[in-house]
């Protein structure tokens, strides 16, 4: 029997308005505000969210307004989601040249210039590529492409008048109003307490402890309980369970031991001159037993923690392995049938970028790489040149694996930070090899590699979900490619200036509140550039905490032999303040709740999944909400402008109403929205 020809959406012989201006400049201004709202949410919670569903969501209801067509909303869904890749990109990597001590300050004229080309440049390597293998990936049975199918049967349903625009905008109101609550003091976003035990000495031996136990509440915070959501109470309840085990656990019995034996006053001096604060603050910090127990979980759990971490990683490409192989071998015998095909092509939805536009780019984005490396890094010419070459080759195959992962599992369950961390150790490996040290800009050479391939692994696993929607729609490929280059270059000339904002705002408070602020801070945690950080100092100078990433490393291991399903998580857990866990928790105890209430009220699975839709945008809007509100307050605070505190003293009952108000939403409001049992299903929002 022959083979049913595939036919889109839209004709290929149709004229339909699709590359227009109000679509593009819809498209680049969701690329900024949805990738700002991922760098925000990255930095803090170490994920990110899909911004597909967001983008599509608004694109129709922005476009419906002005009676723009079904292609006009592929154009901007497919430009307004790339935001996201490189907010991805950015945050796994460029806080790493800060942590690292290379970018102090982390905003001059000379980072910005080279973080903005990094991404420029690993975004445009990224469409190269998939612009090289688009055919034959969304044209395999075999790729499923799950959320590609969904973003496509959202604009399907807009046509029919279906819209959870509603929804979504109602999420941001919300978590922007309380994002602004918080700022101005109205209640506390958080309470913690120490609890000291008493000095003890171990019976018949010579040990002795005093210590104590942090406890803490969740922070009140849209954003966090919309991450929870979304991941779900099971994933939720693995990354809250690595909070439990630093703060629990590891925190509590290593300070019981090591706080007898701490000298305050050397302690104090240390910090003085390292913060450049006055010694008798410091001496009041050190005494404070809440600050003691904050130190040891950051420079002795957090280290254990990226041990975890890497095993996680390592163990997630090992579960893909097949997949991880198979789009290796496939990814170049794909270069010769796309460049044939590329040839060839006549129809309209068949066109990508010209085959030559495409070789140019990426020998571009080779030189550039070279420039950066050897007059930017100061590395040597060899070394400039094997940087240059291995960029290249690792972002290939990464790029073709991270579009063979999305058509499996989609972006949102893309192992993009594992990808990058592989890219890393490969890189510091052969360069150490090389004979390069910190003097010879080693650290700087292997942190930039792997940013670029970071980047472009990321904008190719999007860009392929986006063509793959546009080709159901019946979208023109060359069009959402230039319309995904613009969105690099706008998001890649903001993105560095967001971090910037975060960094320096949090540096800001920090003084203000007497702590040390900035990326790696308990309010900037940043766990996946804090890891690339100490992996590329470590291999580079030698300088890694040995001793805790290997016991790390063997709780990694024991956590995959008690067959935990996410190994890294839990360790991410472990790396994130207490309560940033124990509000995705929070979060996702609501969804929890959700589904029990699906099944009570027997549901169907049309009821389900209008539910599900609902829920997603309520709380993608949640965090967008949050995540916006706080970029303005920390640009404010750049400016040392600090809101006035309405009432500081606020008794923390009422942060419990409001967190409980928030979870009421989040479960009240989809599971009202599950319509009529005789509706027909709507598309489902796979994050």
């Amino acid at each position: 029997m022959a083979e049913k020809k595939f036919i889109p959406f839209v004709s290929p012989e149709s004229t339909m308005s699709e590359f227009t201006l109000r679509a593009l400049i819809i498209g680049l201004i969701l690329a900024v505000i949805l990738g700002a709202a991922n760098a925000y949410l990255g930095l803090k919670a170490g994920m990110t969210i899909a911004a597909t569903y967001p983008a599509a969501v608004i694109g129709m209801a922005l476009l419906k307004i002005t009676r723009g067509s079904i292609l006009e909303e592929n154009i901007t869904r497919t430009v307004g989601s790339i935001g996201e890749s490189i907010a991805a990109g950015a945050i796994f990597t460029l806080p790493a040249f800060y942590i690292a001590g290379i970018w102090r300050p982390f905003l001059t004229t000379s980072t910005y210039i080279t973080a903005s080309l990094i991404l420029i440049f690993g975004g445009i390597l990224g469409i190269m590529f998939v612009a090289l293998l688009r055919r034959v990936m969304v044209e395999d049975a075999d790729l499923p492409f799950p959320e590609s199918v969904a973003a496509s049967e959202i604009h399907k349903t807009g046509r029919t008048g279906g819209s959870g625009s509603k929804f979504l905008f109602g999420g941001m109101g919300f978590g922007g109003l309380i994002k602004l609550l918080v700022e101005f003091k109205v209640f506390p976003d958080l309470w913690q307490k120490f609890y000291s035990f008493s000095k003890q000495v171990v019976t018949g031996t010579v040990f002795q402890g005093q210590g104590g136990i942090m406890m803490s509440s969740p922070a009140v915070s849209p954003a966090y309980m919309g991450v929870g959501y979304i991941i779900g109470p099971k994933l939720a309840s693995l990354n809250f369970s690595g909070g439990v085990i630093a703060w629990g656990l590891l925190s509590p019995i290593i300070m019981y031991f090591i706080a007898p034996n701490i000298n305050l006053n050397q302690w104090a001096t240390q910090l003085a001159a390292a913060n450049n604060i006055p010694f008798a603050q410091a001496l009041k910090n050190v005494n404070d037993p809440l600050y003691q127990i904050m130190s040891v979980w950051k420079y002795i759990v957090r280290p254990i923690a990226i041990g975890g971490m890497l095993v996680g990683a390592i163990f997630t490409l090992y579960k893909m392995r097949k997949s991880l192989f198979e789009g290796i071998k496939r990814s170049v015998g794909d270069v010769k049938k796309a460049a044939i095909g590329g040839v060839v092509a006549s129809n309209r939805t068949e066109k990508d970028l010209p085959f030559i536009w495409i070789l140019t780019g990426i020998i571009i984005v080779a030189i550039a790489t070279f420039l950066i490396t050897f007059f930017i890094f100061q590395t040597s010419f060899l070394v400039a040149l094997v940087a240059a070459t291995l960029m290249i080759i690792l972002a290939f195959f990464f790029a073709a694996v991270s579009g063979y992962l999305v058509g499996i599992i989609g972006s949102s369950n893309n192992p993009i930070s594992g990808l990058t961390l592989t890219a890393l150790v490969v890189t510091a490996l052969i360069l150490v090899i090389m004979g390069v040290d910190t003097n010879s800009g080693g650290v700087k050479a292997v942190l930039g590699v792997a940013a670029i391939v970071c980047v472009a692994a990321a904008v190719a696993g999007e860009m392929l979900q986006d063509l793959k929607a546009g080709h159901i729609l019946g979208g023109t490929p060359w069009k959402m490619q230039i319309g995904d280059i613009m969105g690099v270059i706008l998001a890649g000339l903001v993105m560095f200036l967001v971090l910037s904002f975060l960094n320096d705002g949090d540096i800001a408070q920090g003084l203000r509140e007497g702590y040390e602020g900035g990326f790696g801070s308990q309010n900037l945690s940043a766990p996946q550039a804090g890891l690339m950080a100490m992996l590329s100092k470590g291999i580079v100078e030698g300088q890694m905490a040995w001793p805790l990433i290997i016991v790390g490393m063997l709780m990694g291991i024991a956590f995959i032999l008690m067959q935990i399903k996410s190994p890294m998580l839990v360790s991410v857990g472990m790396y994130l303040p207490v309560e940033t866990t124990f509000a995705i928790f929070f979060g996702g105890l609501m969804k929890g709740l959700v589904d029990i209430l699906n099944e009570k009220n027997k549901y169907n699975p049309a009821q389900k999944a209008r539910v599900e839709n609902t829920g997603v945008l309520i709380a993608s809007g949640l965090i967008a909400g949050e995540a916006l509100m706080g970029l303005i307050f920390a640009g404010l605070r750049v400016g040392n402008i600090f809101p006035p505190e309405i009432w500081p003293a606020a008794p923390f009952i009422i942060s419990l109403i409001v967190l409980f108000a928030i979870g009421a939403y989040l479960v009240w409001v989809p599971v009202k929205n599950a319509g009529s049992p005789d509706e027909p299903a709507p598309p489902t929002a796979v994050m």
